[in-house]
């Protein structure tokens, strides 16, 4: 059997393989009426990779209060009507899949919130007029482009906390087999987490314990929120690719301290906290990252990032760098990559009975 598909199990949850989704935001909630509430599209988008063949699907970036969302078009878990939306969704996945799992990636912009979707004419922070908001960050440090965020007290730290344990539950409630918390590519953990946008002098700031103090207690508290049974993911940007930001040595001490906590595994990624990020990217750059984090922080790791073809996902997970490979841009050109990918390693992967007259012989 080829290594990326074999299967892996997390606690108590077996994932048929290591060919996974990696969350993407889609930006379409567009009904003002109901802000938040996955609809549709978010229905065939992550239908469509089940019925592919993924193993286990993330969703996009969804967020635990409403100040949270990167764009007033973004998913939410933080009510009923969202709850319920997204329990159709795992329902379609689980009964549609062959044994796919779906997971919730909770999150929290900070300030990289109240943005323009990208397929809007306009960029930059949202006008009041057209549902922005204030944001809100460690530190009055604003990313290029965007409004200033106003600096977290304690009181709205504790809640975000809060937050992410309530979008937990109600993640377990709609159906969710996993939990991945959000802690990278500039967004609210990360911005904690980094000097370059964290300059509080409180417990909260300062030194490299405090300022990843924000990151475990989310783990904490999302751990605390989930049943044992279940495993908890956690995305992290490995590196700043800047001068005097997060760097790998520290991305490995985090990743040690959040295993202690609870973590099952570190999704990692890199970048997005600056726009003047110094990144050399190429086919599989990011798997260095990833390999690092799990031989030194004994730890399994998902790797992301410009692999694109079965024989690099493939050599990603024999090769001991990653236990999964997250598919991103590749699996909105082709959403069933893992079917092709199964086929072209030499693996019988089930496929949907609606779709079996295609199964290929000779190519596929």
């Amino acid at each position: 059997m080829p290594a990326l598909f074999e299967p892996l199990t997390l606690r108590g949850l077996e994932i048929p393989h290591r060919g996974w989704v990696s969350p993407m935001c889609q930006y379409s909630c567009d009904d003002p009426e109901a802000p938040g509430v996955p609809n549709d599209w978010h229905l065939m988008h992550l239908g469509s990779f089940a019925a592919g063949g993924a193993a286990l699907i993330l969703t996009e970036a969804t967020a635990v209060n409403p100040e949270g969302r990167i764009s007033p078009r973004d998913t939410g878990l933080y009510n009923d009507a969202q709850q319920e939306a997204w329990q159709r969704i795992t329902g379609f996945v689980h009964r549609h899949g062959a044994g796919t799992r779906i997971g919730v990636q909770l999150a929290h912009a900070g300030r990289k919130a109240s943005v323009y979707w990208p397929f809007s004419d306009r960029r930059g922070s949202v006008e009041a007029a057209d549902g922005g908001w204030t944001t809100r960050g460690p530190s009055p440090v604003a990313f290029d482009g965007y409004a200033a965020p106003a600096a977290m007290t304690e009181d709205q730290i504790r809640q975000v906390i809060a937050d992410f344990a309530a979008s937990a539950h109600r993640a377990v409630d709609a159906g969710f087999d996993t939990v991945e918390i959000h802690g990278a590519h500039g967004y609210l953990l990360h911005q904690f987490q980094s000097p370059l946008s964290n300059t509080r002098q409180d417990g909260w700031g300062g030194d490299e314990a405090g300022r990843n103090r924000l990151m475990l207690a989310v783990v904490d508290a999302v751990r605390g929120a989930i049943p044992d049974s279940m495993p908890l993911l956690l995305r992290i940007s490995a590196t700043d690719w800047s001068p005097g930001g997060v760097d790998p040595a520290a991305s490995v001490r985090l990743a040690r301290e959040a295993v202690h906590r609870g973590v099952d595994l570190i999704d990692v990624s890199s970048g997005g906290l600056v726009p003047h990020q110094q990144i050399k990217p190429g086919p599989g750059y990011q798997t260095g990252f990833a390999a690092a984090i799990r031989s030194q922080a004994d730890v399994p790791t998902g790797t992301v990032g410009l692999l694109t073809s079965p024989d690099q996902a493939e050599h990603a997970v024999a090769t001991g760098q990653a236990d999964a490979v997250l598919i991103a841009r590749a699996a909105l050109r082709d959403p069933h990559w893992w079917l092709r990918a199964a086929f072209e390693l030499g693996h019988d992967l089930p496929w949907p009975p609606q779709y079996e007259r295609a199964m290929p012989r000779q190519s596929f």
